[in-house]
């Protein structure tokens, strides 16, 4: 087996322990530092002996290591228990929601990068001249405002006072029927289905959360892709690259931005799992029907099971998103093989 190929499957065996921690740590920290969980599921005029029931039946009478056993069991088979909101299996709520958050998470995503890395680029080349400070005005101010405030005023500019775009009420239109499910991905569940009235319906509700998390995401990503390209540009076989007379396009994305690339996947690790859990705030502003908003409607109902399937489906979520960084670092980065 190439060398390689045998990095590659280390790292893959390594996600075993690290997402066993993940869940173990859950598991404690909601039961031994959340309270009784039955006081979330009993009413306050509960006696005694319905609070033993309601205890009963969701197993918290074992002990603590039983429980870990069966816990372990049902997160092997996908089994999160029932969200006392919606009175559904959670992974079936999550399972119902992904779709929205992961379409919204990719455009705002592919948003970010397109337009970061080439001002971070953009902003090097013309160092300390105004398209520069353009760069960092813009990367400042994404970075220091709330992604929420800048939703906000988004939505009053553009429906409220312009009437360009719909309002925060989710992915389609009040009382207009979802196309059938294949994707969950209503960009091309509406191409599907051959409804392309539908389809800019999509893209119109999409536009403004979308822009919002681009915006968000585009901040960093421009802040840290201009420093990294500074640091490049000032490298020796840039001077050595430019002496042996190749053009400036050559330098710049063929030299330059290669290098300075491998600190922006790093961010981007961390980026991916950030919006790829659900901008809690984000969906909440917007209606949009997401994990984000699953999560913030469970904190406020108090529903533990439902918080905790979303903590366990977050934490992993970044485990591999991490796990992807360092795939990606091995083939991009002949140094990172050794």
């Amino acid at each position: 087996m190439p060398k390689l190929s045998k990095m590659i499957l280390r790292r893959l065996l390594w996600v075993i322990p690290v997402a066993w921690g993940v869940v173990t740590i859950t598991f404690f920290l909601a039961r031994v530092f959340n309270g009784d969980p039955v006081d979330l599921y009993s009413p306050p005029e509960a006696t005694d002996e319905l609070r033993a029931q309601i205890r009963e039946r969701m197993g918290l009478s074992d002990p603590l290591p039983v429980q870990y056993v069966r816990y372990i069991s049902d997160i092997l088979r996908f089994d999160f228990g029932n969200s006392f909101t919606t009175g559904q299996a959670v992974a079936a709520d999550l399972w119902a929601r992904l779709p929205a958050t992961l379409e919204l998470s990719l455009v705002g995503l592919i948003l970010g990068v397109v337009f970061g890395i080439p001002l971070g680029v953009l902003a090097a080349v013309y160092r300390e001249r105004w398209p520069d400070f353009l760069v960092r005005g813009l990367s400042l101010g994404g970075m220091a405002l709330p992604q929420f405030w800048i939703g906000l005023v988004l939505i009053l500019v553009f429906f409220v006072l312009l009437h360009w775009l719909p309002g925060p009420i989710g992915r389609l239109p009040i009382g207009v029927v979802a196309p059938p499910r294949v994707t969950g991905f209503l960009l091309i569940d509406t191409l599907l289905a051959g409804d392309t009235e539908k389809w800019w319906q999509t893209v119109r509700h999409l536009t403004l959360p979308a822009i919002t998390l681009g915006l968000t995401t585009l901040a960093p990503i421009a802040r840290l892709m201009r420093s990294s390209m500074v640091e490049a540009m000032q490298s020796d076989y840039i001077r050595t690259a430019v002496a042996m007379g190749h053009s400036k396009r050559v330098v710049w994305f063929r030299y330059g931005l290669r290098n300075a690339l491998l600190p922006v996947v790093t961010l981007l690790g961390g980026i991916i799992g950030h919006i790829f859990g659900g901008a809690a705030l984000l969906e909440s502003i917007f209606g949009w029907p997401g994990l984000g908003q699953y999560a913030l409607q469970s904190i406020d109902q108090s529903d533990f099971a439902a918080l905790q399937g979303f903590v366990i489906y977050a934490s992993l979520l970044y485990v591999v998103a991490f796990l992807t960084v360092d795939l990606v670092y091995m083939l991009i980065d002949p140094r990172m093989r050794t």
